[in-house]
């Protein structure tokens, strides 16, 4: 929310107060609560009339301080509210001649006092962000509503990332972004995925704890400051700092929750029949069986709207014009080795079946007068389930369960976003605030079922809105994107974006959802899809498997998908990594080297974990321009075997069947034996790769249930290289040097090689 009109003035029908000093204060055990007048106050008669802002500093974790600010504090408070992780921290609480300080773990705030207002957060000793005088300030909008906001220093060279998965530039200097839900597709300023927590590469976070509509200013009003606003009589927000840009991930999902790792059969490659394509048994049949008869690993199948009758979305029931028998039909499909996933939302269409149950049982949202409220955007008269009721989760969840035991596997939990502000909840939440949170929790509604019906290691669900906390009801993907380049590129930079806020698990649209994929797109973009976490052909009007293209698609696709199955012992123990940090699969360059200035604009390629670089082509002509970072050592290609220095920039022209998957020098990349599925034990016959060995390295192997179960060691001295081997018997072992690579069988649990 913009207000000012230049450095002093204010925009025409903004009333704007700002806190001037600390007039008084109090110590308590846990909590720092500062008194901030609207005036300076001088004396005691200064104090009629005026008004003042109360700040409390708190604790919620070790190395978070939160600070909250209201206004008016008689407003009673308004569910929902996000789940936070808190614990019990001993915070130190100073008193100064000159200054007020609360220390958490190595972070610490200084609150001034005297004329000015100053509130200045270090870490380990360094300063990373200040509010400066004017900057802390009630707002009254024209419209006479009042708005909490804060605005935080922008220093020289900082770059702000972050805020949910956003379409925008990857780096959110100079832009202005509205915390709401939107169902507006991959190429405009709205997002699906609205996260009020940004990154700065100063190394720290900021998390503003509301699910209202939160409004940043990133250097767009004031240029040096990030503004922030919240609807309301207050705000709070937490400063969260870290050693490196991941350990502030870290403390973030520390208190917002940890990504769940979903189950190791989801990282193979998905099918969906697309969304308004004409298709039955037959053609679901048919396309089953053409991957297998071109030797293409499917995992997942997914069914897309039209499994229901158009109108009726949702009423749950196969169409039986083009699904006779469909328990039947899944039975044969699952005989295949396929996981079933189908589509579902949370609206009832009017002509659905199951529209005048949940009329007359009060599960939908209600207007105030007490009509449900309905619109027909979407279907036709649609109503919108209310999960604050028990009783309508109850109902929802019993139409889900008839599809489980029917063998569903999974769902992709669609829409979400257009949630009404003007209804009535059952449990009388605040409808502002839930219009985003209603993205998890309708989510949660789904993946809760999941992981009571399946087990907690089988839950999963494929979701395209979030809110906080949605990270730990994996997996996401970006939605509705263009058949181009384009749009191939702003859904990569979105889930980086979408990664630095702890969502672990991403995926996208191969070859893009609206309009008509061409063949080189489509092998292209293939080759991006099968380096991302998770691996979808999906698309709008048109069938996306491969054939429909040319015979070299159908190449490509068998070509990646078995790359990426081969590499499910260093994808699963990725996984399990993310799962216990919070640290993205597929990070942005800045967030793995931070130290190294040319990543911290990069968003046109990636590491898949911590030890992949994938470089995705955007181009008919397969060019491709990409940067190395710096290391000790040379990056490999893992497809060539070409060695690349760090700290450059490079310039290739490649075919359909290569791109730029580069391995961190010094590092073991573990493959597997089997291209043919994603769960099989990795420790059978593995392929060890060492990737310019410097002194030592290690890996662990993880089970499709994220148990260890075998371990990688080599120390290299001088002219040998010590491999020590748990869990796996037998391995081929291969070296890669800038001047080529060498194999060795392994079939000891130690083995010594000369060089």
């Amino acid at each position: 929310m913009k207000f000012s009109d230049g450095g002093w003035l204010f925009r025409e029908g903004y009333e704007v107060r700002f806190a001037v000093h600390v007039y008084d204060a109090h110590k308590l055990e846990d909590k720092l609560v500062l008194y901030m007048p609207y005036s300076y106050v001088g004396h005691k008669g200064a104090t009629l009339d005026g008004g003042l802002l109360t700040m409390e500093i708190t604790t919620p974790r070790s190395n978070i301080i939160g600070v909250t600010m209201y206004n008016y504090k008689g407003v009673q408070a308004k569910a929902p509210e996000f789940d936070l992780f808190t614990e019990a921290v001993d915070p130190v609480i100073t008193e100064e001649e000159a200054s007020y300080s609360f220390q958490s773990g190595d972070l610490r705030v200084v609150i001034t006092k005297g004329e000015t207002l100053s509130t200045d957060f270090y870490y380990k000793g360094q300063l990373i962000t200040q509010s400066k005088p004017r900057s802390k300030a009630v707002v009254i909008d024209p419209k006479g509503h009042t708005h909490i906001s804060e605005q935080l220093t922008l220093g020289v060279g900082e770059t702000i990332y972050g805020l949910g998965e956003r379409f925008t530039n990857f780096v959110k200097n100079g832009q202005s972004v509205s915390i709401w839900n939107a169902d507006g597709g991959t190429g405009t300023e709205q997002a699906y995925k609205n996260i009020p927590f940004y990154l700065s590469n100063k190394g720290y976070g900021i998390f503003v704890n509301s699910p209202d509509r939160v409004e940043f200013e990133i250097g767009s009003e004031k240029v040096s400051r990030v503004q922030f606003s919240n609807p309301g009589q207050s705000i709070q927000y937490f400063v969260i700092a870290g050693d490196d840009l991941k350990q502030v991930i870290q403390r973030y999902t520390d208190l917002t929750g940890k990504p769940s790792r979903p189950p190791a059969w989801s990282f193979g490659l998905w099918l969906s029949t697309s969304f308004l394509t004409d298709y039955d048994e037959q053609t679901v049949t048919s396309f089953v069986d053409g991957m297998a008869e071109r030797d293409i690993p499917l995992e997942v199948f997914h069914f897309d709207c039209l499994w229901m009758k158009e109108y009726e979305w949702c009423n749950f029931t196969w169409d039986e014009r083009t699904f006779p028998e469909p328990e039947k039909m899944l039975q044969r499909l699952k005989a295949k080795g396929l996981k079933i996933c189908v589509w579902i939302n949370p609206y009832i269409g009017q002509k659905s079946p199951l529209f005048d149950e949940g009329m007359a049982n009060g599960y939908f949202l209600k207007r105030e007068n007490g009509d449900v409220w309905q619109w027909d955007k979407w279907q036709a008269g649609l109503a919108v389930v209310d999960f604050t009721n028990p009783e309508a989760v109850t109902w929802y969840n019993s139409k889900l369960r008839a599809l489980l035991a029917m063998g569903v596997d999974c769902f992709k939990t669609d829409f979400g976003e257009r949630i009404p502000t003007d209804a009535v909840y059952y449990d009388g939440s605040d409808p502002e605030k839930m219009h985003n949170y209603y993205a998890y929790l309708y989510n949660q509604v789904v993946f809760d079922l999941l992981k009571e019906v399946k087990g907690p290691e089988e839950a999963i669900v494929f979701a395209r809105a979030a809110s906080v906390g949605s990270q730990r009801l994996p997996v996401h993907w970006g939605g509705d994107s263009t058949s181009d380049y384009p749009s191939m590129a702003e859904s990569l930079r979105a889930g980086l974006s979408f990664g630095l806020g702890g969502f672990g698990y991403w995926s996208h649209d191969i070859s893009g959802f609206e309009a008509g994929s061409t063949p080189d797109l489509y092998k292209r973009w293939t080759q991006f899809g099968l380096l991302s976490s998770h691996s979808r052909y999906h698309g709008s009007w048109e069938y996306k498997v491969p054939w429909v293209y040319d015979e070299e698609a159908v190449a490509v696709s068998r070509a990646f998908t078995k790359l990426k199955l081969s590499l499910m012992p260093y994808l699963q123990a990725q996984s399990v990594l993310t799962a216990a940090t919070g640290v993205p699969m597929m990070r942005a360059m800045v967030l793995e080297f931070p130290e190294d200035e040319m990543t911290h604009q990069l968003d046109r390629q990636y590491m898949l974990g911590e030890n992949l670089l994938v470089a995705p082509i955007f181009n008919e002509e397969g060019r491709v321009s990409f940067y190395v970072p710096k290391a000790s050592g040379s990056w490999i290609d893992f497809l060539t075997g070409k060695a690349y220095q760090g700290g450059q920039w490079y310039q290739e022209t490649v075919d359909y069947f290569h791109l730029p998957l580069l391995v961190r020098p010094n590092q073991i990349i573990i493959e597997g034996h089997d291209q043919s599925q994603a769960v099989y034990d990795y420790t059978q016959q593995p392929i060890i790769h060492l990737f310019d060995l410097q002194s030592q390295s290690t890996a662990e192997v993880y089970d499709h249930l994220g148990q260890q179960v075998g371990a990688v060691k080599v120390v290299k001295e001088q002219e040998t290289i010590e491999v020590e081997l748990t869990g796996i018997q037998q391995a081929e072992l291969r070296i890669h040097t800038a001047a080529g690579m060498r194999a060795y069988s392994l079939t000891a649990n130690s083995t010594t090689i000369k060089e």
